[in-house]
């Protein structure tokens, strides 16, 4: 069973508080808050995010590269790692 699934309700509440972030952001656009607040507000979206991207990297590497049952699938699973990594420092 794959970390997504077997994770898959800790995972979903992490992106529905995320969520939540996003939303009161908005809100607090909307009701015209001081940019202090909102980028207060930005920022702890963005820690969420890191957090939940962190998480899932980290399990993504342990099931799929250091647990892969075959070498194919350890090299499979690293440069799909690789390919995320490259899109995440851009």
């Amino acid at each position: 069973m794959s970390h997504t699934i077997r994770d898959k309700e800790k995972l979903i509440a992490r992106v529905r508080r995320l969520k939540g972030q996003i939303e009161g952001i908005e809100r607090a656009l909307e009701a015209e808050k001081p940019c202090g607040e909102i980028l207060r507000q930005i920022a702890s979206a963005r820690g969420a995010m890191t957090g939940l991207t962190a998480e899932v990297m980290e399990d993504h590497l342990r099931e799929h590269v250091l647990h892969a049952e075959t070498r194919a699938d350890r090299q499979r699973g690293g440069e799909e790692l690789i390919e995320v990594i490259r899109t995440y420092m851009k």
